[in-house]
Order: C-alpha cells, then structure tokens, then sequence
C-alpha cells in the first residue's frame, strides 16, 4: 500500500511538474512547436500563435508545413524528399528566413531547430524556436540605406557634402593622409573638425595603429602635461602608481590634438620637443622614450593673433602648420544643407520612432537662408528640438526654434575679383572681407581665396590691422 501510495504521489508530481513546464514555455517571448518524426505538430505555444496568426486549435495534428517559411519551401523544392530540413540536417541553428502568416503578411523570423532523442538515439521529434525579428530587420535596412547614402558621392569618410568646396576638402583629406607630416585643421566650432581628423587616420598607413584623441581645452593646465606625457609614481602629491600618456598610447598610430590654441606656453614647449625629436619624458622621470606618432592638431582660434598676443609660440606653429585643412562653416556651402538635413532626420526617426516623412519646403528654406553661427552641430541640434514638436508628417516653420524664424535673410557674399597672382587685393576689397569676417584672419583669409600667411602680407602690404578695419 505504502508503495501504491508513493506511485501515486510520483505521478502527481510528474503532472504538476509537466504543468509547470507548460506554463513556463506558454509564457516564452519565443514561438515553440513541436512535431512528431513524421512532422506532425504535437504542440505549439501562445507566442507561436501571435507569430503566425494561426490559433493552436488549426495548428495541433496537423503538418509542419503549414507553418511555411521560405527556408522549408527551398528545402521540399528540392525534390529529393518532403521530409523537413530539420529531419535531413539534424538541427537549424540562427537562420534568418521569411514566414508567411494565415492571413499572407510577411514576417522575419529567426529560426532555430533541433531533433529530440532518446536514451538510445532513436528520434522521437524535433523542436523548433522561432523569434520575430521584423522590427531589428527594418532597422538594419535604414541603416543599411543610410551607410550608403554617406558612401555615394554625397559623403565621403562619414562627413556629408557636394558643394565644391567640400568637394575640395575631400580630396585634400585623402592627399593628406599619406603623408607622415603633421596636419592642422582649421574650423569654427561645430563644423567636424574631429570628423576630418578620424578620416585621416582611417585613410592613413597608420589605420591599424591606435587614434588617440586628446581636448586641450577640457583638461585643467596642472594636469594636461601628465595627461599627454605621462608620469612616474611620486612624481607629484597623488601620484601613487606610474602612468601611460596619450602620446605614449598612440605610439605607432596618430594623436588629434582638439583646441590646440589653449594649450598653455609651458605645454607648447615640451610639444615642440616631440615634434622635433620623436621623444617623451615622463612627468618626474629624465629616462627618453621614443615614439612613432603623427601628431594632428585642430583649433578655432586664429594663431596668427595668438602669436601676436605672445599666447602661442611661433616654432610651435610652424612645426604643426605643415599641412593646413580649413573646413568651410556651413553658411558658406548652403547647397549641402538639404542633404544634411535629409540625414539628421533619418537618423532622429531611427532613434525616436516618429513617423515624421520630411521638412515642408518653407522650413527648408529657412534653414537654408540661417546664418549657423553653430554650424553642423547647431543643425543637428535643430532637427532634435523639430522632432520634439513634431509628431507626424512634415516638419513645418513653428516646429523649428524661434532664433531660425526670426533671423534676418543672410546677407550676400561680397562680389570679390581674384587678385592676380602675386599681387595684392585692393585696399577696400580688403577692408570689406575683414568687415564680413566680423575681424577674423582666418575667416577673411577664406573669403578671398587664400591662406592666412597671404592675408597677413597684403595687410603688411597696405599699412592695415584688423583693430583700425574694425574700428573704422
């Protein structure tokens, strides 16, 4: 009796215990059949139903085949037998195929499969998991698209253009980057100084070497040499253990060196030592260590002031300056700004969600006609506030910030002549770019079609400064 009892509590258990796995697979975000070796469907869960749209009643005894993917209908086409490919290759592992649901939709499924045996290997079924994976599949298309789009002739490295001056600038990113001199890139904040800089690098002999990047700027003037150099425990009070400096990570590789026209003078000397001798030492240690880096600065100020005001040195400069890049501010390449704005708003429908399609023509040409004192970054941030004021549809004028809709229409660019080559610029085509570039060298430099050396000249030339320009 004690044994009959015992039996019969086993099998109670067992029943709770096959119950409790009933729920635990009914409650799985994967769809779950299973068939018998004949392919006949033994089992399905609540997932797999919602997945195919069949309910479990229409799916129960009947042929696997009714659950029909394009993996199952190459395999039975096959004609060598109606067997399924689970039951010919022995197991389905990540195969990406298409399902076609009761009602003829499409969905992306992930499929994977394998043969249940026994304890002598005879097969008794097989279970099969299928994910839907619609949505991820969707994603990597627009993706897909977008990489594209940055590949065709409208991008180049990621940074997006086809105005000719960007044109220009691509094709001086590729010269530049075969060589082992070290490059300055001149731009104004937010116009992708570190875009150009990672083009170089990946475009480079170096691109399997490290790419270091370092903001002068963002780092406190007592900690920028250690940052750069590195430092040997007790070289200073919180030196507890030795440290590995930027320069010394980038060895064999390139180091960006972002506002290099903050770099204090103390700093600028010991960069200059790298340049010139391929060395470091430590914060705290005299032992040299040699280095294998190109070195790729980039600022916004105009060091030719700077060199003036006695804030930055001269054989400093003309040891970075080898190879100068100036990006143009987006004001001065309009054309690119529809495309531009076309990505930005792919890429924030990609993150949102929104079922935004586009901008109205009248919120394009506001954009078009805004001066971008932000440039490329001030664009992106106006696309994010538009997409938080718009919900569906087309971007319209009152879903963009109000400093873009009350902007003056920008004025026209001066109706500049070349100089002939060698000469000198009149003396008011000259007062007028200083004046446009609001007494930037460097902007009234690229107004008139040349470097800032030739600007300095011509203003030598003329008896002329910025400050009496401005001033007047």
């Amino acid at each position: 009796m004690r044994l009959d009892a015992a039996s019969g509590e086993t099998d109670m258990f067992q029943q709770g215990y096959g119950k409790f796995w009933e729920k635990v697979i009914d409650t799985m975000m994967e769809g779950v059949v299973v068939v018998d070796p004949q392919g006949v469907i033994l089992s399905v869960n609540h997932a797999l139903e919602e997945i195919t749209g069949y309910r479990r009643e229409e799916l129960l005894g009947q042929p696997c085949a009714l659950i029909k993917t394009d993996a199952c209908y190459h395999s039975l086409n096959t004609g060598i037998s109606k067997q399924c490919e689970l039951f010919q290759s022995g197991c389905i592992r990540r195969s990406k195929c298409v399902l076609a649901k009761k009602d003829g939709t499409l969905v992306h499924v992930l499929k994977n499969a394998a043969l249940i045996r026994d304890d002598n290997g005879q097969i008794l079924g097989g279970v099969e998991t299928l994910i839907d994976i619609s949505e991820m599949v969707a994603k990597e298309r627009v993706i897909s698209r977008l990489r594209r789009e940055l590949s065709r002739e409208d991008g180049f490295q990621g940074i997006l253009g086809k105005s000719p001056a960007m044109l220009q600038l691509f094709s001086l990113i590729s010269s530049a980057a075969q060589s082992e001199a070290p490059v300055i890139i001149y731009g104004e904040s937010g116009t992708g100084k570190e875009l150009v800089a990672s083009a170089i690098h990946r475009l480079s002999p170096r691109s399997q070497g490290p790419f270091v990047k370092v903001n002068s700027a963002a780092i406190h003037e007592s900690l920028l040499e250690s940052e750069l150099f590195g430092h040997v425990k007790g070289a200073f009070t919180g030196a507890d253990r030795n440290r590995v400096g930027r320069f010394e990570a980038a060895h064999g590789g390139d180091i960006f060196l972002d506002e290099v026209g903050d770099m204090p003078v103390s700093t600028q000397v010991k960069l200059l030592r790298v340049l010139q001798e391929k060395i470091i030492e430590k914060v705290g240690d005299q032992k040299p260590i040699p280095l294998d880096v190109r070195v790729i600065t980039a600022t916004n100020k105009d060091l030719y002031k700077l060199m003036e005001d006695g804030r930055f040195r001269e054989d400093l400069f003309y040891r970075i300056n080898v190879i100068p890049i100036s990006i143009p501010p987006l004001r001065d390449r309009r054309e690119d700004i529809p495309l531009l704005a076309e990505a930005f708003i792919e890429r924030a429908r990609l993150k949102t969600r929104k079922s935004i399609t586009g901008i109205c023509r009248a919120a394009l040409e506001i954009l078009v006609a805004y001066n971008w004192p932000g440039n490329v970054r001030e664009l992106i941030n106006t696309v994010e506030y538009a997409f938080v004021l718009c919900h569906e549809g087309k971007i319209l004028p009152e879903h963009l910030p109000a400093q873009l809709r009350m902007a003056p229409p920008a004025l026209p660019k001066i109706n500049q002549k070349t100089p002939a080559p060698g000469k000198s610029p009149d003396r008011e085509l000259l007062r007028q770019a200083i004046h446009e570039a609001g007494g930037k060298k460097g902007e009234a430099a690229r107004i008139l079609g040349v470097s800032r050396v030739t600007l300095w000249k011509w203003l030598k030339d003329h008896n002329l400064t910025v400050e009496e320009v401005i001033s007047a």
